[in-house]
């Protein structure tokens, strides 16, 4: 093997599918891959410790108390950031992606991807966490896939979800 050309620091040691609702925020090396049409994704990354997590919700906000989940943006987004700082991150080493929201107007009246991303954008401000890159809106799905070690995001746009967009992971 030729070790001049490779660096162990960017494998990943496993890969994550992220489903709706969830948070994660590993302590290791991690390919999280989701897969979102108008519900967004927030990968946030610490450039200091080189640890990155990242959440996937599909509504913009909830404000009963007792039904509070990472299925809503404004849950999701804060509990993200209080795992990363759990992870002895500090704020000003944080920086953020947004992924997702997108709206089709022939399947939904209502452009739920657009308030999602305003949550997303609000809470990461409210906390001072610099959004670093995006990639939202439009009418096409994604398919994200973050590393958690080097920060970097691969997006693949499709038409509309599939059952084969979320392969290998039925």
């Amino acid at each position: 093997m030729d070790q001049g050309n490779s660096s162990s620091e960017n494998l990943l040691v496993n890969h994550y599918f992220l489903e709706p609702g969830y948070i994660l925020v590993p302590g290791y090396s991690v390919g999280i891959s989701t897969v979102i049409g108008s519900g967004v994704s927030i990968c946030i990354f610490d450039r200091e410790k080189r640890i990155g997590g990242m959440n996937h919700f599909i509504f913009p906000f909830i404000a009963t108390r007792g039904k509070t989940t990472a299925l809503y943006g404004n849950i999701a987004t804060i509990t993200l950031i209080k795992m990363m700082l759990a992870r002895d991150s500090l704020v000003k080493s944080l920086e953020a992606q947004i992924y997702g929201g997108a709206y089709h107007p022939e399947k939904s009246n209502e452009d739920i991807g657009r308030k999602n991303i305003e949550i997303a954008r609000k809470v990461l401000l409210k906390n001072q966490i610099p959004i670093t890159s995006q990639d939202v809106g439009g009418e096409k799905g994604r398919k994200v896939v973050f590393n958690t070690k080097t920060n970097e995001v691969a997006i693949l746009k499709v038409e509309r979800l599939r059952d084969q967009d979320w392969y290998p992971y039925q």
